[in-house]
């Protein structure tokens, strides 16, 4: 359970503290509610510039780390389909240095053309480095659009081309943060040694002087239900042959997500799970393969991603894969099995808890996406659900006119 205490400024922002003195330290986290959903079409990767960007320096503070680093503490963030998230963990006594560094680039970021023009050649060699010169780098390059028809989630978060970094003028850069990056299209959250009274103290300090901007209202298309399985085939440099096949599925606070992510754990997590001992151990198709889910906000995707051995037939392997999945869908998973992902997911959870960073990043999501209290239930939902939930589950996700596969062959 992660107990918190709230308040909203004036300006909409939204501030959740989290009190635990177990460590002298303390974690400011502020999700920004704009993630790469959020962009034109036309131009993309602006939500990950943007985590570069707020780095660059802002009216008061020309290199954000230092101030960082002077009290002993570190700093990051990261950029998805549905948000962007800024974190610093510092020691609690110094924890006004965190407040004075977010709210200054919240307040005033710096429009240097030439913090422009750095981070833009930054974001540029990292879409070349990761996605263009790595061993199957630009595979959701290919399966973003291959899955979805309709919703942003076709594109990733690095951008659809990066001619739209390329070609992005100050006045677009500017246009993005005015619309997204205001105090009411955010969520603190501040967690460790700290008094809720003191945190309101230097919210209202620090935060409240900064205008609010227009609400933002989401209005994204919706994707279609999928009538028929798509296939797409290409090839690269790459080590072995790979099959990839990903499946439509709740998003991550919908009431069946729960079961969808279990259905991933059965077919592969861990070398007990259905497609590891069939196609790896039993019969040696491929040499690595595993399940896994998006866990986005909107409906995501269960992924299945096998690299095959040598010699071994594509269709075969995916002929094999069918037949595990056809499995799935003939008859309900066993209570010995399904309680045998029960308890790793709750572990899992249980230790993710440990991590102070963690339970604030867990309460900070929550609210984002509409109920600071989903935060505390996943292990009681996980908890209660039943074979039936996730015989269900499979009949919905894994039919096959909902795949979408990817035969990715090796030029070796």
């Amino acid at each position: 359970m992660i107990r918190y205490e709230q308040f909203t400024l004036e300006n909409g922002l939204q501030v959740f503290v989290h009190e635990d003195f177990a460590t002298p330290m303390a974690a400011v986290n502020i999700l920004y509610n704009v993630g790469s959903r959020d962009e034109d079409e036309n131009r993309t990767g602006f939500a990950h510039l943007f985590e570069h960007l707020m780095f660059g320096g802002s009216k008061n503070i020309p290199d954000y780390d230092i101030p960082v680093q002077r009290v002993g503490g570190e700093n990051n963030a990261f950029t998805s389909p549905d948000i962007t998230n800024y974190y610093i963990t510092l020691p609690a006594r110094n924890i006004e240095t965190a407040f004075w560094l977010e709210s200054d680039r919240m307040m005033s970021l710096s429009f240097d053309p030439n913090v422009l023009e750095v981070q833009r050649k930054v974001v540029i060699e990292e879409f070349k480095q990761r996605y263009l010169n790595q061993p199957y780098g630009d595979m959701w390059l290919k399966l973003r659009p291959l899955a979805y028809s309709q919703h942003p989630y076709r594109w990733a978060t690095i951008g659809k081309d990066i001619s739209h970094i390329e070609e992005a003028t100050m006045e677009e850069v500017q246009a993005f943060f005015y619309k997204f990056y205001r105090p009411n299209n955010a969520v603190m959250v501040v967690a460790g040694a700290v008094h809720t009274h003191d945190v309101r103290m230097l919210a209202e300090k620090y935060f409240g002087p900064i205008p609010s901007g227009p609400i933002y209202q989401r209005n994204l298309p919706k994707e279609p239900i999928q009538t028929a399985p798509r296939f797409l085939e290409t090839s690269a440099q790459v080590p072995l042959n790979s099959l990839v096949k990903v499946f439509h599925m709740p998003g991550r606070y919908d009431k069946d997500y729960y079961a969808g992510d279990l259905l991933s754990d059965i077919l592969g997590r861990g070398k007990s799970s259905r497609l590891y001992r069939s196609l790896l151990k039993e019969s040696p198709f491929f040499n690595s393969i595993s399940a896994s889910v998006t866990a986005s906000l909107d409906p995501g995707l269960l992924l299945i991603k096998g690299n095959l051995n040598p010699g071994v037939d594509m269709k075969e392997a995916d002929e094999a894969v069918n037949e595990i999945l056809a499995t799935m869908l003939s008859q309900p998973v066993e209570e010995q099995e399904l309680a045998k992902v029960k308890n790793q997911t709750e572990a899992t959870l249980a230790f993710s808890e440990v991590e102070l960073l963690n339970r604030a990043m867990n309460l900070a999501f929550a609210a984002n996406a509409g109920n600071v209290d989903w935060a505390n239930e996943d292990a009681d939902i996980i908890h209660n659900l039943s074979t039936e939930d996730l015989y269900v589950a499979a009949q919905n996700i894994l039919r096959p006119a909902n795949a979408s596969t990817l035969y990715y062959h090796s030029e070796n």
